[in-house]
């Protein structure tokens, strides 16, 4: 048995079967001792099934006999070792996070699932796939799934629009799956990777519950499912399209982390421990957020030196403390039919540059930030004009367009250079202390060497 303590939070590891181990409990911490009640405990073998009842492990398997969704979809050329049987070969831990090594010799693969248990008392897991085969192995799905009790009776996810993000969404948690997927190439409006199951009516500050979520802005899936067995699944991951993700011998693919995190009394308790822990992160930021003046709505494409600064000494009089040039800046950029994409400063508008502004910006005592939008071009532009091929796509037409805009095919390592380098002498010539960075448009029909393309470039 495995026993992972922190934050007021338990989860138990049951490591006595031959398959994955079986999660017993995610949920309030159970003290030092109750590990052994847990251990005596069987699952009960109903009528008209198995004859030994096998809860879903770690990675949730159909050669076990479950019959919900399977946590690894896998095929070899000829369709051949599809369906994983997954055998333990080591497990540690150190009371706050695990690590299990399963193999499954006939299909050539192993997988490395990783727990840990955060002192706030948020869980993260996933999973890493390595082909073990000679042959190419083609990992259609890696999902992380944790076990919910019966009394989360009720679901919540989010939905939405432009203007109306993340608008919440109720219903009840009856037998069968309740599948969100979202196949836009990122977060949004109505694609927010977060899914929570509780007890019937869980509000901010009352009851029990159990939300995962995510980590990952690319494509994905989250889900909740019930089985006629009794047994309750909430999970997700990314959504692979068809030879996505292709491993060579000895290749690995790691899924998303989920993150888990459960309260017994409501929402708010839920989201704190996911703010600890980012908030604990060494990399994140500790000084209190800037207040902020940003451009776009005052001048909109139409930049001017004098207006600009003059606006920028009406903000530092009001108490902003940073000052943000939003779209508009870069050559050619007079709407936004044109110039997405050339990352050098327009010198018909700024003549000596960005210079000016940034003195007189950091002279009022003031940050300077920048607008950018690196992921997208359009097609009356010169990186388009120069390197046509460099368009996100699945095949020789351009996919719809989006704000007049198409993305940029950033698996392509001239175009990843061409971003990456001009961003950088952005940074080096001046003193920008924020990017803007925006992504105004889904990913449609993204294809590169002819296939799905969305988990490279999220990379």
């Amino acid at each position: 048995m495995i026993h992972l303590r922190g934050g007021e939070v338990s989860v138990v590891l049951d490591t006595r079967r031959t398959g994955l181990p079986v999660v017993l409990h995610w949920g309030a911490d159970l003290g030092a001792e109750p590990i052994g009640l847990l251990a005596s405990t069987e699952p009960v073998t109903a009528h008209s099934a198995l004859d030994e009842a096998r809860p879903a492990g770690l990675l949730p398997e159909y050669a076990h006999g479950f019959a919900g969704r399977p946590g690894l979809t896998v095929a070899r050329a000829g369709g051949s070792s599809w369906s994983s049987r997954l055998v333990t070969v080591s497990t540690a831990t150190d009371g706050r996070d695990a690590v299990v090594v399963a193999a499954d010799d006939d299909l050539g693969l192993t997988v490395r699932t990783e727990l840990h248990l955060e002192p706030g008392g948020l869980l993260r897991m996933r999973h890493t796939v390595t082909n073990t085969g000679s042959d190419e192995l083609d990992v259609r799905e890696l999902l992380t799934a944790l076990p919910v009790p019966e009394v989360a009776t009720e679901l919540l996810d989010l939905s939405g629009r432009w203007c109306r993000e993340r608008s919440p969404q109720r219903r009840p948690l009856h037998q069968g799956a309740v599948v969100r997927e979202s196949r836009r190439g990122r977060t949004g409006h109505d694609a927010s990777p977060l899914m929570v199951t509780g007890t019937e009516g869980f509000g901010f500050g009352h009851g029990e519950l159990w939300a995962v979520h995510v980590a990952w802005s690319g494509d994905h899936v989250t889900y909740a499912e019930r089985l006629s067995e009794g047994h309750t699944l909430l999970g997700g991951g990314e959504l692979l399209g068809q030879r996505e993700v292709v491993l060579a011998a000895q290749e690995s693919y790691s899924s998303p982390w989920l993150l888990a995190s459960w309260s017994a009394d409501g929402l708010d308790t839920a989201s704190a421990r996911l703010h600890h822990w980012l908030r604990a992160r060494a990399t994140h930021p500790t000084r209190p957020r800037p207040v902020i003046v940003n451009t776009w709505e005052a001048v909109y494409f139409d930049h001017d030196l004098q207006a600009l600064t003059e606006l920028a000494g009406l903000a530092a009089e009001v108490g902003a403390e940073r000052f943000v040039l939003d779209d508009g800046w870069f050559r050619g950029r007079r709407d936004d039919h044109r110039g997405l994409g050339d990352w050098t400063v327009d010198e018909e508008v700024w003549p000596e540059g960005l210079h000016p502004l940034v003195d007189h910006v950091r002279s009022l005592g003031m940050d300077f930030g920048l607008w950018v939008e690196p992921e997208m071009v359009n097609v009356d532009s010169d990186v388009v004009r120069g390197h046509p091929a460099w368009v996100l796509r699945g095949r020789e037409t351009l996919p719809p367009p989006w704000r007049h805009q198409q993305v940029l095919d950033l698996a392509n390592p001239s175009a990843y250079a061409h971003v990456r380098d001009a961003l950088l002498a952005l940074l080096r010539e001046y003193d920008i202390a924020y990017l803007k960075w925006d992504h105004n448009r889904d990913l449609v029909d993204a294809g590169h060497g002819g296939r799905p393309a969305v988990h490279g470039q999220t990379l």
